[in-house]
């Protein structure tokens, strides 16, 4: 009996073991970023048509300044390396993470606080590598396991192009992670296992179009990074590729082409047009870092290169996640949901009616539509917390604009009006606490 029950918890240990090596190979030996596309990528120098990567056609001619801002534009330099209210590209922006707080560099060209004495060599090895002049490693919230796709001569017309900016002298500010966060050492062991490191290799069964949107989408854009959601590891779970993540406290949704949950139900002209100028009609508004994104890059974009990343966006492989679809026109009648929640309604009838109607169709503008619209139909409701919080996003001349509301409410009243938004225009209600917002306030 001794032997058999040894027997047995050998068996049940070495199951473990297995069963334990199984889940920890899944987190690191995960799919390249094109590995879901049939075909055989192949060099650039290979490739037969025109090269994927630059700046569009409508720019060939262009003299290098003027794409280095292009590409900058493509890659979103601006939106991470600004503070609130600073001076572009001079760093300082704050990123709150579950183990403390990193502020962005200044990548401005002054010689001290900035990247004035960096070489192409160094400003090559930190985008493509993550490892800055004297060995310093980068935390992966700058995406260089995206950017490492972009070739050579694309990243040094970035720097061609920042290095023609005013330097700003702004010291960096010191990060707050605890250990063993703050140890940068161990980026070595995350790079390794999370970095591809490889330049672009396009697919050669694959169009042109298709191709330059994959650059644009898996390089420059780095739209996984937000998009895709994240292993413990902190690496982008590309098996579940674009199904979903989030963006300093927003929840990024699902751009796969699943139908209720993704962006599968969505025409070309509304997939363009939301990146192009944030609002989709009758799909969608960009809102919080989305709308930044917008604004600062892809509204930049020329609309072949927009056409090519939503073109490349329909092939990738849909994922259904458990958001629900959309929601139809709002009931006339509120049903028991209100009943329940009556500072909501009339929270909802002194400050949110007059601009976004109380059928929610909005008021003189489409971007004020509430109903079908996926943050609305998001049970958790925290971007409907963080645009009464925070507002849409930046202001732009001739675009609506929501402000923030967070020094006139309270935590209590947000969620109050929050639940009720979703309850009366979404799929499902929501029941965000007061105590979720005033999480969310520190986002």
């Amino acid at each position: 009996m001794r032997g058999s029950t040894k027997r047995a918890a050998l068996l049940a240990a070495g199951i473990i073991v297995v069963a334990g090596a199984a889940a920890l190979a899944r987190m690191v030996f995960l799919p390249g970023a094109l590995d879901f596309a049939s075909g055989h990528q192949v060099s650039l120098a290979d490739f037969k048509g025109p090269s994927p990567t630059g700046v569009p056609k409508e720019l060939a001619n262009a003299a290098l300044l003027e794409r280095g801002a292009y590409l900058t534009a493509a890659a979103d330099c601006q939106a991470c390396h600004t503070a609130e209210g600073g001076p572009p590209y001079a760093g300082g922006r704050p990123f709150k993470l579950p183990f403390g707080t990193l502020y962005t560099p200044n990548i401005t060209p002054d010689a001290e606080t900035g990247i004035g004495r960096w070489s192409d060599a160094d400003f090559l090895k930190a985008v493509h590598k993550g490892v800055a002049p004297g060995g310093r490693r980068l935390y992966p919230a700058f995406p260089y396991a995206s950017y490492t796709l972009m070739t050579d001569e694309d990243v040094l017309a970035i720097k061609a192009y920042l290095f023609s900016l005013a330097p700003v002298r702004r010291e960096n500010l010191p990060d707050t992670f605890a250990f063993p966060y703050n140890q940068r050492w161990l980026m070595i062991f995350w790079g390794l296992l999370f970095n591809p490191d490889h330049r672009f290799m396009p697919v050669a069964e694959r169009g042109p179009e298709w191709n330059r949107g994959a650059y644009l989408v898996e390089g420059a854009a780095h739209c996984g990074e937000c998009h895709t959601p994240r292993t413990p590891f902190q690496a982008m779970d590309t098996r579940r590729k674009f199904a979903g993540g989030q963006a300093e406290g927003w929840n990024a949704y699902n751009i796969t082409p699943d139908v209720p949950s993704g962006i599968g139900g969505w025409s070309a002209e509304q997939i363009e047009a939301y990146l192009a100028h944030g609002h989709a009609k009758g799909k969608s508004v960009a809102s919080g870092p989305m709308r930044e994104a917008v604004e600062l890059s892809f509204s930049k974009l020329s609309p072949s290169d927009i056409a090519a990343m939503r073109s490349y966006l329909q092939t990738v492989p849909a994922v259904h996640t458990s958001l629900p679809a959309p929601a139809g026109p709002a009931p006339r009648e509120h049903g028991a949901t209100v009943a329940d929640n009556l500072d909501g309604k009339r929270m909802f009838e002194g400050a949110c009616a007059s601009c976004h109607a109380w059928s929610g169709a909005g008021v003189n503008s489409a971007e004020a539509q509430l109903t079908a619209k996926r943050a609305l139909n998001d049970p958790s409701a925290a971007n409907v917390a963080l645009m009464i919080l925070k507002g849409s996003g930046p202001q732009v001349a001739g675009r609506p604009y929501m402000p923030g509301f967070s020094g006139a409410y309270s935590d209590e009243e947000i969620a109050a009006v929050a639940n009720y938004v979703t309850a009366r225009f979404g799929a499902a209600p929501s029941k965000i606490t007061p105590g979720d917002v005033a999480k969310l306030r520190l986002e």
